[in-house]
């Protein structure tokens, strides 16, 4: 593993960490793009349901998750050998962007072992009025706990971790810019209010794990890319990364030689 940065002894503590000024203008705005792309050719889904599903054959989702930038955030906690469970696009219109309630991540993955991180890519400036993630610093060391169907309130997960377990008073506001990064555990409690403000709230959760922890499925996993580093022998089956098409994919900048040797 890399030596401690400041934000990794954060993350060891309060169970998150924020990285600031991540990815460039440029690149963020390519994903902005991306986001009313996807939602163009995906007209019956909410802007806040764009799933890995939707990630198989798209060579600008791949690339963004395979930047050197964020995999350098990720070696910090996962080490050398990184390949994606899992990414997607919660992206809250204004005036009826969806909550996140209460919940851990880890409750819902078939992972094993359990050793993943999440980052969370701002694609818009992120901040209370539109609906920032909020986390409980510190939750981290709480066991998993089984997630409850929750439909009290239309919500983008449809369910939430037992009220119980919850202060809300301990939360808080993740607050980001455009281009920055923030890392969360698994088992950190944490979750989002509704986007009730006149800005839109877009963040991509992408979830990186070791080439040595098993995605536990009977069938090829749609996300399943290694992007660094070497496989482990009978651990996963990976995806080749796609090819960019003319007219099929979103272009972008370098399309044309996409996929890179690697």
């Amino acid at each position: 593993m890399s030596e401690i940065t400041p934000e990794r002894a954060h993350y060891e503590r309060d169970g998150y960490a924020i990285y600031r000024g991540v990815i460039d203008a440029g690149l963020v705005a390519e994903a902005s793009d991306h986001v009313d792309w996807l939602l163009a050719n995906n007209p019956g889904l909410r802007p806040e349901q764009l799933h890995n599903n939707l990630m198989t054959n798209d060579p600008f989702w791949v690339r963004l998750v395979a930047d050197d930038r964020l995999l350098d955030i990720a070696q910090q906690y996962v080490g050398p050998d990184i390949a994606l469970f899992a990414s997607h696009y919660i992206s809250k219109p204004p005036g009826d962007g969806q909550p996140v309630l209460w919940h851990q991540d880890g409750s819902y993955w078939p992972l094993e072992p359990m050793e993943v991180v999440t980052l969370w890519l701002a694609v818009d400036d992120s901040d209370a009025e539109n609906g920032c993630m909020r986390v409980l610093p510190g939750t981290q060391h709480t066991e998993l706990q089984e997630m409850q169907k929750n439909t009290e309130v239309e919500n983008v997960l449809g369910s939430s971790i037992d009220p119980a377990k919850i202060t809300p008073g301990d939360a808080t506001d993740i607050d980001l810019a455009a281009g920055d990064v923030s890392v969360h555990h698994a088992n950190i409690i944490h979750g989002s209010n509704a986007n009730t403000s006149d800005r839109r709230r877009c963040g991509l959760t992408i979830r990186y794990i070791p080439a040595t922890t098993r995605i536990l499925t009977n069938q090829q996993w749609p996300s399943a890319f290694l992007l660094r580093g070497k496989a482990v022998d009978s651990v996963n089956d990976y995806l080749s990364w796609p090819t960019y098409q003319s007219g099929e994919h979103m272009p972008f900048d370098g399309c044309q030689d996409w996929p890179p040797t690697h």
